[in-house]
């Protein structure tokens, strides 16, 4: 089966007690039983739900991964995917990355004994460099948030030398399982925050874990029940009907997006754009053979000074001024102070995510209508009015 074709049919089969066509929500929390451990596959909905096994199905089948596990938020899968580890375990990790897998990592696992540093993944000898004799894993974001930076999956997982010790994790969140598939070009493991792009339209909350490597799903499989940071059965629902469009939207979030990104970079108002689609950016190559599509996501720079970039937000009219991402809706954040603000703000300059810088999520409305909100919106507040 094609990509679009498994979205709509991988773990939705008929509902064989009635046939119904849609996987019924199933909103319970335990199962009857037939004589103790006597049952249908079912006991305790922590434990398992015929809801989430169709939607991990579904998931598995578009990452193109064996296993699947879905969790109630993309940080729970983060933390669940890290209990491979143990205390004592080094983490080589993207350098440019979320804000909230920053604050779990520095503020929460690295108290329980797990080491990380932090590299600019688009230097391979500094990723080189960083592997240790106690590495047991590579966290990669890519593209990055916000930066939208690209790291080459391949050669970052070839750098292991062999070394089976060494998991090479892949937050595919932005690019979705539809322009990018991090398990055929290496990577172990693949973490989703299901609240983006897969769900799609900003009404439901979660994450999954997929990979083809039993001993680590085994492991996964065994924290999701332990820990319990499990989907609903609503929820669940939710995102497996979002993630049966997933192909028609990503196709209209980057052609919105490439448009966007092109107005943006032609405008003499802008200092500079972010977005993998344009040939100035610098890995364009890369993007092109490690991607299918350049997704949805824009970052960019106004001319003027860092309080302007407020002012723009505050006008805008279609791009409402929100957190996540991945909705048919338009976004704006300012990363510094919304998205990222769990990361010390020397580290957050250091790495470009200051005041001046702006995030787009762009969604799947009419392109004129957002260029044109983009357009009142400069208009607006210019460089030369804002500098006064």
């Amino acid at each position: 089966m094609k990509f679009s074709t498994r979205a709509i049919h991988a773990g939705q089969e008929a509902d064989p007690a009635t046939g119904a066509t849609i996987v019924p929500i199933y909103q319970t929390s335990t199962y009857t039983q037939d004589a103790v451990g006597v049952h249908k596959g079912f006991d305790y909905s922590r434990t398992v739900n015929p809801t989430r096994v169709a939607l991990e199905k579904q998931l598995a089948s578009l990452e193109n991964a064996a296993f699947g596990c879905a969790f109630a938020s993309g940080m729970a899968a983060t933390a669940a995917t890290l209990n491979v580890l143990s205390s004592g375990d080094h983490v080589v990790v993207t350098e440019d990355l979320y804000g909230g897998t920053y604050r779990l990592f520095s503020r929460v696992l690295s108290r329980y004994g797990l080491d990380f540093t932090y590299v600019d993944m688009r230097d391979l000898a500094a990723v080189k460099a960083a592997i240790r004799p106690n590495t047991r894993m590579i966290w990669i974001e890519t593209p990055t948030n916000p930066l939208l930076n690209l790291a080459d999956i391949a050669a970052i997982a070839a750098l292991r030398s062999g070394d089976g010790r060494i998991v090479v994790a892949v937050d595919n969140t932005f690019a979705s399982p539809y322009f990018q598939q991090p398990l055929a070009l290496g990577a172990d493991v693949v973490v989703h925050s299901t609240t983006k792009y897969i769900g799609g339209h900003s009404d439901v909350v979660g994450g999954a874990v997929l990979t083809n490597d039993a001993r680590i799903h085994d492991t996964v499989k065994f924290h999701q029940n332990a820990v319990g940071g499990v989907p609903g059965p609503q929820d669940a629902w939710l995102t497996m009907r979002g993630a049966k469009t997933l192909a028609l939207r990503m196709r209209e979030h980057e052609r919105n997006a490439q448009a966007v990104a092109e107005f943006l970079e032609a405008h003499h108002d802008v200092a500079r754009v972010f977005y993998p689609g344009l040939r100035s950016h610098p890995q364009y190559e890369l993007a092109k053979r490690q991607m299918s599509g350049f997704g949805g996501m824009v970052s960019f720079v106004l001319n003027g000074p860092a309080g302007r970039a407020i002012d723009f937000a505050n006008r805008l009219r279609y791009f409402s001024l929100a957190e996540s991402l991945g909705g048919v809706e338009s976004l704006i954040c300012l990363p510094a102070r919304m998205t990222h603000g769990a990361i010390p703000q020397d580290e957050r300059e250091r790495r470009g995510v200051d005041d001046s810088l702006l995030r787009l999520s762009v969604g799947i409305e009419d392109i004129e209508d957002l260029i044109g909100d983009l357009q009142q919106a400069l208009a607006a507040t210019p460089a030369a009015v804002a500098a006064r």
